[in-house]
């Protein structure tokens, strides 16, 4: 069955680190009629470009009759270039969300056509590219919507992030070199994985992820089994985490583990590391949706971020929610979904 989606050629495209990635490409797929309103939906950490689609529809706000929705795809989601597709290159270059964002502003500029856009929203890192966008092409949006994500990967978040690094590393019994960094000890001496250690280092992975995605609360009232219909929780890790984190490439999810670890809107010119002025910066108007039980995104984050935008850019509004992060997607909670939903039309239709 063919994959349902398009790509870009990027040809050799150039990195913020000096690196570049050859013959590159973006994955994409557009829903909805070019000469409506605009709206930019990136993915998140692992998901596909089909992952995003649960909030898109003619009964949702995202409706294809009313704008022109783009899904772009992360760099290492295995769509975009990813070692999956590009396994030549050895040790795969470290991508930030500066450099996707800049492969999706050319696809949307020089492939679509387009020369503005009526939003860009998105979950999680979808979340963080959205805040890219904001303050990388403050002129190019109307608005804004991250939900659950962050301008810039709070010390806690990375440190999250260190333990799902160190788990699938030690699938080929290597270590962490550090925060922002790949693996130690890599001096021309790299090497690929045998399916055991993917194996080990992938089940690994989302057993570390699993007490991270949902909430304490999402576990004490047992919605593993009432909502997702899992019998136990043992069940839940092998046939939920497990298996999501065995669906993917372990190369792949380090190359976006690195993005998101390394995410911060302000390490870009003009605004060399000072976030206030990143934030000040951001001239779409900016609705920002935290989940009240979001363990690495914490509604107080986005709060301070939006006390740093000027006086009437951003408003903030948690999802009164246990899902945790998975409040924000991939759709799997019904009420949070609508919540979201209403939230995104009340705004959407505001501006």
């Amino acid at each position: 069955m063919p994959e349902d989606f398009q790509t870009y050629a990027l040809g050799d495209f150039a990195l913020k680190s000096g690196s570049t990635i050859p013959n590159a490409h973006i994955a994409y797929k557009t829903h909805g009629d070019p000469s409506k309103p605009a709206i930019v939906y990136p993915t998140w950490y692992s998901g596909l470009i089909s992952d995003n689609e649960w909030l898109i529809g003619e009964d949702k706000t995202l409706n294809p009759r009313d704008y022109y929705i783009i899904i772009t795809a992360l760099f290492g989601n295995s769509q975009s270039s990813s070692p999956s597709n590009q396994p030549d290159l050895i040790p795969f270059p470290e991508v930030l969300f500066y450099d996707n964002v800049r492969a999706q502003h050319e696809l949307v500029t020089k492939q679509l056509g387009l020369k503005h856009a009526k939003a860009v929203l998105g979950w999680s890192m979808g979340a963080g590219q959205t805040y890219q966008w904001a303050t990388q092409y403050p002129e190019f949006m109307d608005v804004i919507v991250p939900f659950c994500g962050s301008a810039r990967t709070s010390l806690h978040n990375q440190v999250f992030l260190e333990g799902v690094k160190s788990a699938v590393l030690g699938g080929k019994r290597v270590s962490s070199g550090g925060v922002c960094k790949g693996e130690a000890g890599v001096k021309g001496q790299y090497r690929t994985w045998s399916d055991e250690e993917r194996e080990v280092g992938l089940k690994a992975l989302g057993r570390v992820y699993a007490g991270w995605g949902f909430s304490q609360a999402f576990y004490r009232e047992g919605l593993y089994e009432k909502a997702l219909g899992f019998k136990d929780l043992e069940d839940f890790m092998v046939n939920f985490w497990e298996a999501w984190a065995l669906s993917k490439h372990p190369e792949n999810m380090l190359v976006m583990l690195h993005t998101w670890q390394a995410g911060d809107c302000s390490n870009q010119e003009p605004y060399n590391d000072d976030f206030d002025a990143a934030m000040k910066g951001i001239k779409a108007k900016a609705l920002v949706l935290p989940s009240k039980t979001d363990l690495y995104f914490p509604p107080e984050d986005s709060e301070i971020e939006v006390q740093h935008m000027r006086p009437g850019v951003g408003e903030c509004k948690a999802f009164p929610s246990i899902w945790g992060h998975w409040a924000g997607g991939p759709g799997q909670s019904t009420q949070d979904v609508k919540w979201l939903d209403d939230r995104l039309r009340d705004f959407l239709g505001k501006q």
